[in-house]
């Protein structure tokens, strides 16, 4: 809609950055709820605090990314799907992981991740040829909804060889409240992340950005802002292994669950950029992410950095 130079343009902004506003509360109180939620549950069941980034904080905070994307398949806009999911892949572990170790070093056994690591690898490598077909066909997405199944299974199933000792002095919240904390910090999340990536989109047009670059990054980093949020808070609580497992699960998942999903509401056709561009980045960042958690004890603040820079060169590219 056209509008003259006047008071409501300058009206229609400042709610845009109300909206802002509101989102970026609703991420900081629901990624620490979400946090000390799933760092009670996992102690009140002697799960490890790294399997429950990895399951129940990894996929919730990817649900602005399966709305999304299910979104843009049911009305046509297909690269806007596959550009959510490899985009926000891509921001959570040059973004949010870089971020997440200027807060505070990540500290993770790297024994405890070996087989995330290699499931988050093979789904990133598995759209190579799903990408090089031209077009990800329901089976495929039937394909990779049976992979997240599997995963899902054989991870609980091992959760056990993880397990924490509990310890009474440290648990102050009844398994009730926790899971109260979980779904509280879940919608707050997605709501905040709703805020905060219209607002953001609007100011954005306000200012001429091309669509195409709000897709890449305005959408992209904004359905990965619940992940950003997480990660950070945990990283404040010094909770390394939900801050790295928060960003593995939501790779994992953002591959095999939400385009498995998404291909299987309509097939998806791929376009070229992404197979010859974007892919090969994701998969880059993965390993790059890979070798520093198996070959480090930690990822301190220099490398952190230096995540940061390769997102911006990222960015800067892709316009």
């Amino acid at each position: 809609m056209q509008t003259t130079r006047g008071s409501t343009p300058r009206r229609g902004i400042s709610l845009d950055y109300l909206y802002i506003v509101i989102g970026l509360i609703g991420l900081f109180f629901g990624g620490e709820a979400l946090v000390r939620g799933s760092v009670n549950i996992a102690r009140r069941l002697s799960i490890s605090p790294l399997i429950i980034g990895l399951t129940v904080v990894g996929f919730g905070t990817s649900t602005p990314e399966l709305l999304v994307s299910v979104q843009a398949a049911l009305r046509g806009v297909p690269d806007i799907a596959i550009g959510n999911i490899i985009g926000s892949n891509i921001a959570n572990i040059l973004l949010i992981a870089g971020l997440t170790c200027l807060v505070w070093p990540i500290r993770v056994k790297a024994a405890a991740l070996r087989r995330d690591l290699g499931f988050m690898a093979a789904s990133a490598l598995l759209l190579v040829p799903l990408f090089t077909s031209g077009e990800i066909a329901r089976l495929a997405g039937l394909i990779l909804v049976a992979g997240l199944t599997g995963y899902l299974v054989w991870t609980f199933k091992m959760s056990r060889q993880d397990a924490v000792e509990v310890q009474s002095t440290d648990v102050q919240s009844s398994i009730g409240i926790s899971l109260l904390l979980v779904a509280f910090g879940l919608a707050a999340l997605v709501f905040g992340g709703h805020f905060i990536v219209n607002g953001a989109v609007s100011v954005a047009r306000s200012f001429g950005v091309s669509e195409a670059f709000i897709g890449l990054t305005i959408v992209a980093v904004g359905t990965s802002l619940p992940e950003l949020a997480t990660s950070i808070i945990a990283a404040f609580r010094r909770q390394s292994d939900i801050a790295i497992g928060n960003i593995i699960g939501s790779n994992i998942f953002n591959v095999l669950g939400i385009l498995g999903v998404t291909a299987l509401i309509a097939p998806i056709p791929v376009i070229a950029r992404f197979l010859t561009f974007d892919l090969p980045v994701m998969i880059g960042a993965s390993g790059v992410l890979i070798g520093l958690l198996l070959t480090r004890p930690q990822i301190g603040r220099g490398v952190g950095a230096k995540m940061l820079l390769g997102y911006g060169i990222y960015v800067f590219a892709a316009q």
